[in-house]
């Protein structure tokens, strides 16, 4: 009874094949206008629905799962455009690759989506309410899979057009997965309202936006206060240099970076804790390094966490280190989750034969991963979890901790990303991390956007973009544990599953 009520959307449906491609992957392109810096969450959701019911009304699973595809292949050029940018720093050496990354790239990750398009066709149809339904229960799995699997890489998830207003605060419940789910859920739902005319489902559109803005603004009011910020706190002092990569390792430039954030370490205010960006130091990490004292004597002593690369034998690292007085190293992290093509080569002996080499590496195969995850003691600030770069869009790289921290050290070079998109978008998903988890987040970003992320995942302060400078502010207090720091992704998954087999559609129905 229900699937005559709802029928398949129809409208989409008489266009020719190659037609289909292409309003698929426009629906995509504009669904990635949702995401930072743009946030345009009503396009976003309509670009989904579109895509929903451009899937849906394509003849059989292989033509859903070709559209879905093409609507993976629109939002993902969109969304990772910047990752030209990395090829754009050495033109004579990486420019070439640029092209081919963007269309590699999007089109890979776009197979998680036009496998699941595919899946929900055959296994739930494409009228009634399965068909919707069982699109976005597909399209939430692909995303948490695309996550995970060969590193993962969750950037830009469906779920993150809510990271710049209220309803981004319903993670702390249900995690970026959770949130991501939801998402589809109402781009299906106003997919299948255009079915009842487009007044319907602009309607449905409205009500898609604004839902989840009032439901993030009574998860907001249910968690408990944040703790005032004590009028002891520890002051720490956020370094942003602002190195453009193309001039970060040039012999002429940096050392004028290094004197840089020397100056910015000795300017008055004497914070507890200074910290600088990742590979803020232009050379090689050893114990005994004059620069490790130099920037102790600028501290006057106190603590300084650094960015750098040490090598351990043969074994190159992307290390974050704490510099005491007289330049002792105090604590050392080695970043564990590197980022494929850029800090190692997968099949690296061979890629070098080729002679191609990773962006950020230095050479061979790249840098080593470090164990995993762990927390620095830093004494009265309490104990931090560092993450180097791209490991804070993992939420599994903050939930891996041993124990809880009390909060989140991110350091980071954004330079790779461009001036447009890419930083804001990392930036966004930091903020994520302190929401989830009720922690609040120092960053320090070489280019920007430094900045204070307090465990609701405002901004209390920052250094903008293409800005050179520092700030100083106090710690912000951390939050009780949240809904989904103590459950981690099942209460997901298991949702997940209930829903799956409520759209399954029995062989013959």
């Amino acid at each position: 009874m229900a699937d005559a009520i709802l029928p398949r959307p129809r409208w989409p449906g008489a266009v020719r094949p190659w037609h289909r491609l292409a309003l698929a992957a426009a629906a995509g392109a504009v669904a990635a206008l949702g995401q930072v810096p743009v946030s345009l969450v009503p396009l976003g959701l309509a670009g989904l629905a579109l895509g929903c019911a451009t899937v849906l009304s394509a003849p059989g699973w292989r033509g859903a799962a070709t559209a879905g595809w093409a609507l993976g292949v629109g939002y993902f050029a969109v969304t990772l455009h910047w990752i030209v940018e990395p090829f754009l720093v050495d033109v004579a050496r990486h420019g070439w690759m640029a092209p081919f990354a963007l269309v590699f790239t999007a089109a890979g990750f776009a197979l998680f989506w036009g496998a699941a398009a595919g899946l929900a066709r055959r296994l739930c149809g494409g009228a009634g309410w399965r068909g919707p339904l069982g699109w976005a229960v597909a399209m939430a799995a692909a995303e948490a899979l695309r996550s995970t699997i060969l590193t993962g890489f969750p950037w830009a998830l469906t779920g993150y057009v809510w990271s710049e207003g209220p309803a981004a605060q319903i993670a702390a419940v249900t995690g970026a997965f959770g949130l991501t789910l939801l998402t589809l859920l109402l781009a299906a739902a106003v997919a299948a309202a255009v079915c009842w005319g487009l007044a319907a489902g602009a309607l449905a559109l409205a009500a898609a936006w604004v839902g989840p803005l009032a439901l993030g603004a009574a998860v907001a009011a249910a968690l408990p206060p944040l703790p005032p910020t004590a009028p002891d706190a520890p002051t720490v002092r956020l370094v942003q240099p602002n190195a453009p990569q193309r001039l970060k390792w040039h012999p002429d430039h940096a050392p004028g970076f290094f004197a840089r954030q020397l100056g910015y370490t000795a300017a008055a205010g004497a914070p507890d804790l200074t910290i600088w960006p990742e590979t803020s130091i232009p050379y090689l990490l050893t114990e005994d390094h004059p620069a490790l004292r130099r920037i102790a004597a600028e501290a006057d002593g106190r603590p300084v966490v650094v960015g750098a690369q040490r090598l351990d034998g043969v074994r190159a690292y992307n290390s974050l280190a704490v510099v005491g007085a007289g330049g002792a190293l105090l604590d050392l992290y080695d970043k564990h989750h590197l980022v494929p093509f850029g800090e190692f080569m997968p099949l690296g002996d061979l890629a070098a034969a080729l002679g191609i080499s990773g962006l950020a590496a230095r050479d061979g195969n790249g840098f080593s991963a470090g164990p995993g995850p762990r927390l620095i003691d830093l004494g009265p600030l309490g104990r931090a979890l560092p993450l180097i770069c791209y490991e804070t869009i993992f939420p599994r790289n903050v939930a891996g901790a041993p124990e809880r921290p009390d909060w989140l050290l991110q350091i980071t070079n954004d330079a790779w990303f461009g001036t447009f998109s890419g930083p804001y978008q990392h930036l966004a998903q930091a903020r994520m991390r302190a929401i989830e988890f009720g922690l609040p987040m120092l960053r320090a970003a070489n280019t920007g956007v430094s900045a204070v992320i307090d465990a609701r995942g405002r901004v209390l302060a920052e250094i903008p973009l293409g800005a050179a400078g520092y700030l100083d502010r106090p710690l912000p207090p951390a939050a009780p544990p949240t809904i989904h720091a103590r459950t981690g992704h099942w209460p997901f998954w298991i949702v997940l599953g209930v829903l799956a087999i409520a759209t399954f559609r029995p062989r013959g129905a």
